[in-house]
């Protein structure tokens, strides 16, 4: 049997991962109310993950960090020690404040998300877990390459794939309050407001036609309630997370 350098061992021992339960609160908030604004960052994209994924957020979410800390290393998931910290004082500080989930989401076309999305409401909902809103939203990354600036110029984006995930969304949270799928109609409604520019609203979700429209929405939604404080998760695309950490590290 080979035996690896030292110098392979250590850095294994010591690699992060980011992007796998990772908890990181949103910097601008942050500098105007601790731990109004935190993002529970999580890549999974498969069915059997996003049950491991729905747990972790369920138990960080409720401040049981032993559990939460145990939970993630037994499954391969690595989080940043700094964001953790922060977070941990953070919901100290905040106690005594309302919390609301949010689930900001989006998974490639090629991934299935009849199956994606009812694991996860389910596995969140078992453990006491209700978000709010669902949010859906393009990735950055796939219209952009990695180096290069993003286009100053007004592109029209397709929208049709995330329309289809606040739909099975919308169907999921209406069956699971026992109405009638077949039955509900949907109501669709393009917003106006400057915080909201062109988000497709329904009564459980938002479709938003960029992660910094939704992100601002969000951080003006913090802003409008400072008696409560909010918790995104934010999953189904690894290149979604890597977005989001770019935005609110800041």
């Amino acid at each position: 049997m080979t035996h690896l350098p030292e110098q392979f061992v250590k850095g294994l021992a010591t690699a992060a991962l980011q992007g796998r339960a990772q908890i990181v609160p949103d910097q601008l908030i942050e500098s105007e109310s601790s731990g109004d604004l935190v993002f529970y960052l999580d890549g999974a994209h498969s069915p059997e993950s996003m049950d491991v994924c729905a747990k972790w957020f369920s138990l960080a979410i409720k401040g049981d960090y032993k559990q939460h800390n145990s939970y993630a290393s037994n499954h391969g998931h690595n989080e940043l020690g700094p964001s953790h910290d922060s977070v941990e004082i953070s919901h100290h500080e905040a106690s005594k404040k309302s919390s609301t989930q949010f689930l900001l989401f989006n998974c490639m076309s090629v991934r299935d998300p009849e199956l994606l999305l009812p694991r996860l409401l389910r596995a969140c909902a078992s453990h006491g877990v209700h978000f709010q809103k669902a949010l859906f939203v393009p990735n950055v990354s796939v219209y952009y390459k990695v180096g290069t600036s993003a286009s100053t110029a007004d592109t029209q984006v397709d929208l049709s794939w995330q329309l289809t995930l606040q739909r099975i969304w919308e169907n999921l949270v209406c069956g699971e309050k026992g109405n009638d799928v077949k039955n509900t109609d949907h109501t669709y409604e393009e917003v106006t407001d400057d915080s909201e520019k062109g988000a497709q609203s329904c009564e459980n979700s938002k479709v938003f036609p960029s992660l910094p429209v939704a992100i601002n929405w969000l951080r003006d939604t913090v802003r409008k309630n400072r008696s409560g404080r909010s918790q995104v998760l934010v999953t189904g695309s690894l290149h979604l997370v890597g977005d989001v950490l770019r935005l609110v590290k800041k």
